[in-house]
């Protein structure tokens, strides 16, 4: 599970260090931003099916079940997923551990990596949620990114090797496959019709211990610039999302899929939940599956150019009545937006006759948005407004 914490350790003893040093070389690993693309050629879209829309409230809830027939639909189709990877660990004999001296008090209990110069293995914990009977799978990035193997172990104990078909790390999105047949999966809820308040249940593996229920609410939607991903339209909730929720799913009171639990924010150093959790939309996540299953990557649009927030001070300081559109910080005169006349300054207040209230929401859209699309904005400079169309490029791999 992603999160954002602070450590402290403060070395004492020869203990502490042994520690530290075990510590440092088990997570000293970063995965790089990366990704691999396997497409399937020919092969059929996945059966996925949609909830029907607007949903209707569940009336099978009640005082004395609570929750239970929810969870019994949804439980099934969260998977645990175990991932395992090679990587290169060329400096990791450290003399102290082999030590005699050491060895009398301390045995053999610290990992082999320390006295074996080479390769070793790294592991990681996540869930995933089946989306269609005939075994697709979707889940996070950055619990299979960069994997050798990948073990999907279901409710009923079976466990099947899985195939990434692909993965979008700007929105750390992946889609697995296993070999396996009338699956329970879960319905598509639309998560453009959620709401402040809403009851939600997360759920998945944290910690390892499968098929954990947690409740709460949505708290926000639509969260963007906290700098988790590349592209961010979060759902956040207060139910308890923790390390190995990854890729887990986020429900509603139906029991259909909104969210894919992606990260959590901790303020104390702990890597625990602090009622401050986010999930990926599963309109952005079906998005990025459908793209990835037909086009085996994710083609995006591409404007060309780099944009900031308007403050209250840029407003006044450009004549605008309120602070609100996309300041163009800079401008690709090779780009889009370059040859279709726009230049550095320029503030775009709306896309398509949809005013730009929030940068990373206009910056979702053009992504969104498939190349060779002309999209319409309205242009304010230098106290005036004009009209421009630009036909979108497509977004470069950099």
């Amino acid at each position: 599970m992603k999160e954002k914490t602070k450590s402290h350790v403060h070395l004492k003893s020869v203990i502490a260090i042994a520690a530290a040093l075990f510590l440092a070389a088990a997570a000293g690993s970063v995965v790089g931003a990366n990704s691999y693309l396997l497409h399937e050629n020919g092969t059929s879209a996945p059966k996925v099916v949609f909830a029907d829309s607007p949903p209707v409230y569940n009336r099978n809830i009640s005082f004395e079940s609570g929750f239970a027939p929810i969870i019994s639909k949804v439980v099934p189709a969260v998977v645990n997923i175990s991932s395992t990877k090679v990587i290169d660990n060329p400096q990791t004999n450290v003399p102290f551990f082999s030590d005699p001296f050491f060895r009398q008090f301390f045995g053999n209990q610290f990992p082999e990596q320390f006295n074996s110069p080479g390769q070793q293995r790294e592991h990681a914990l996540g869930s995933g949620v089946i989306v269609s009977k005939d075994g697709y799978i979707l889940t996070n990035n950055h619990v299979v990114e960069g994997a050798d193997d990948v073990r999907v172990s279901m409710t009923d104990k079976r466990e099947f090797k899985a195939r990434v078909i692909g993965t979008d790390p700007r929105t750390d999105i992946a889609v697995l496959k296993i070999d396996a047949e009338n699956l329970s999966s879960l319905q598509l809820g639309n998560s453009s019709n959620v709401h402040v308040g809403n009851f939600v249940l997360a759920v998945g593996d944290p910690f390892g211990l499968s098929q954990t229920v947690t409740a709460g609410i949505i708290s926000a939607t639509g969260r963007g610039d906290l700098g988790i991903e590349d592209y961010e339209d979060f759902i956040q909730t207060d139910a308890s999302i923790n390390p190995g929720n990854s890729g887990g799913a986020l429900v509603d009171v139906n029991g259909n899929l909104i969210g894919i639990n992606t990260a959590i924010l901790t303020g104390d150093g702990s890597r625990g939940s602090q009622g401050v959790g986010f999930a990926i939309p599963i309109k952005m996540a079906h998005m990025v599956m459908d793209q990835i299953l037909k086009n085996g990557r994710v083609v995006r649009g591409y404007l060309g150019a780099w944009i900031q927030p308007v403050t209250p001070d840029i407003a006044k300081s450009f004549g605008l009545s309120k602070n609100y559109g996309a300041l163009l910080g800079d401008v690709d005169p090779d780009g889009p937006a370059g040859k279709s006349g726009l230049l550095r300054g320029d503030i775009v207040l709306d896309m398509n006759g949809q005013p730009i209230t929030e940068t990373h929401d206009f910056r979702l859209n053009i992504a969104m948005t498939a190349p060779k699309t002309p999209v319409h904005l309205k242009v304010f400079r230098e106290g005036v407004t004009k009209d421009y169309v630009v036909t979108l490029g497509e977004l470069p791999n950099e």
